[in-house]
């Protein structure tokens, strides 16, 4: 069955995102065999591309956006998919570089809503994503995972060419386990016996995935092992030394799969809210979807001799607000705190606790830490990519007046 044949004569201004949205995985089983059975109903339209899976605590998108450029510099058709989008739906889903277009996102909304009524949101979203790129004749899909590796819908994907591990720390600890053993031994679990599982993950991270690697009999690529694989003829253009190991993991993917001269246009590469700078009435503002302990702290390390004046941060509840805030409290005492949604952590919270104002309403906080940037100065946006991309949305506006 076909997504494709739901009823034309039904075409709203919009898809309707809401009841895709409102497919939360809570009281569904985790796991890929909700995405296995909604697959199968359409005809099992994975079996049509190369997948490349990309999985990790931090940096998959990146990765993901330079093997995507890489691809498609060395002639591939190639299909992308990530999450979660920053500004609109259809940045999850691309071919080629272009997003999807709403009206195929609509196509299948009601097709879902009728045949899959019960299926999780991100099951729905990655059969989407399967059905499209088999659909324009995708030849290599950079599919990044979810939550973990076993325990992710991506584990249905098939001819699945390489396994990419970007890095392995504390995150989604409900979900993988409370030690970055449990987390690697987790994402690990997507070795696949002949499949090469490429990684620049270090220390016991690195153990786990090794012993994974050798029980699946699947060759390991890293740093140590393949230097030359790994090595980069020059700085990618993505900012921080956390993304020149993302680049060596692209280059490294791509020189593996036979497709080592996109590797230029892989180090070319950009990703929106990856310590992205905007000028905003004649102030620098950086906007980064830094949101784990892991992530801000590759944050710091980038910042490391830029002054920066005013902080806007404001996370999720589930994360560790006190470890991912650590990192960024000494770069200054001027910090604005809001609520990026209704699992925010409250800002008002987080104010009392680390210093400083609590404005939940993202515009308003965006408005008041403009305000207290003086000009020619620097406000860091920062905490959560719902944040990152509120703010990006604001900033990009051509009508948009922040302060």
């Amino acid at each position: 069955m076909n997504a494709e044949h739901a009823d034309p004569a039904r075409t709203p201004a919009r898809p309707d995102y809401d009841w895709l949205y409102s497919r939360t995985r809570a009281g569904r089983a985790r796991g890929p065999g909700g995405a296995a059975a909604l697959l199968a109903r359409l005809g099992d339209p994975q079996q049509a591309f190369r997948s490349v899976r990309v999985i990790g605590t931090n940096g998959k998108g990146s990765t993901c956006a330079m093997l995507e450029a890489g691809l498609i510099a060395s002639g591939v058709r190639a299909g992308r998919f990530t999450s979660p989008h920053l500004t609109h739906f259809e940045e999850r889903v691309r071919v080629d570089g272009a997003d999807l277009s709403p009206a195929r996102t609509d196509a299948f909304i009601r097709w879902a809503q009728t045949h899959a009524p019960d299926t999780a949101f991100f099951d729905l979203t990655l059969a989407l994503a399967c059905q499209e790129f088999a659909r324009a004749g995708v030849e290599v899909a950079v599919m990044e995972a979810g939550v973990g590796g076993r325990s992710d819908a991506t584990q249905t994907l098939t001819r699945v060419a390489a396994t990419v591990i970007t890095n392995v720390d504390l995150d989604h600890v409900g979900v993988l386990g409370g030690t970055v053993e449990a987390i690697a031994a987790d994402k690990a679990g997507a070795a696949q016996a002949g499949v090469p599982l490429l990684t620049t993950a270090t220390g016991a991270a690195l153990d786990v995935i090794a012993a994974a690697a050798a029980q699946a009999g699947a060759p390991l690529h890293t740093p140590d092992t393949h230097p030359a694989l790994f090595a980069l003829p020059r700085p990618p253009r993505l900012e921080g030394p956390h993304q020149h190991r993302n680049a060596a993991l692209a280059a490294a993917t791509l020189r593996t799969l036979g497709y080592g001269p996109g590797v230029d246009a892989a180090l070319n590469a950009t990703h929106p809210a990856r310590l992205e700078r905007f000028q905003v009435d004649g102030r620098a503002v950086l906007i980064d979807g830094a949101h784990n302990p892991h992530a801000t702290h590759a944050l710091a390390a980038a910042l490391r001799g830029t002054p920066v004046h005013t902080l806007l941060f404001g996370n999720l509840a589930r994360k560790d607000t006190a470890a991912t805030l650590a990192p960024l409290l000494p770069l200054t005492r001027q910090r604005v705190f809001t609520a990026p949604g209704d699992l925010a952590t409250p800002p008002q919270e987080l104010a009392a606790a680390h210093g400083g104002e609590a404005t939940a309403d993202m515009t308003a906080a965006l408005a008041r830490a403009l305000a207290l940037t003086p000009p020619g100065g620097t406000l860091l946006v920062t905490g959560s990519l719902y944040l990152a991309g509120h703010v990006r949305a604001r900033v990009l506006a051509p009508d948009s007046h922040p302060t």
